[in-house]
């Protein structure tokens, strides 16, 4: 069995920095495809980084240059780092294990003066 469990969302004002967690647990982490999206109210859930298990990328076009997604495989875990935060990155952010279709159970992030 699979379990991810985000952590690091909060309240930051417009141009400030937040860094995600999502610790997993339950099989050999570095065979894992891993991703983080988010869904704003109203809105379907979005891609916005993803990473193999051989450390490439993606990014979604709105987040590029300012988020970075990471993984450390001997703590089981992966990141996404978010500079420059704007208002339109309001939205609740979910870790997403691709070989096991598994979800956290996501972490907020508010963008506000």
């Amino acid at each position: 069995q699979v379990q991810l469990v985000e952590s690091g969302g909060g309240l930051v004002q417009p141009g400030g920095s937040l860094r995600l967690s999502c610790a997993a647990s339950g099989s050999i982490f570095s065979i894992w495809r891993m991703g983080w999206y988010r869904q704003a109210p109203g809105k379907e859930r979005d891609m916005v980084a993803t990473i193999t298990t051989g450390g490439l990328t993606k990014y979604a076009d709105s987040v590029k240059d300012r988020f970075t997604i990471s993984r450390d495989n001997a703590k089981g875990t992966v990141y996404l780092q978010m500079n420059s935060l704007k208002p339109e990155d309001t939205a609740v952010y979910y870790c997403y294990a691709a070989d096991y279709n598994q979800w956290g159970q996501g972490t907020q992030v508010t963008v506000s003066a």
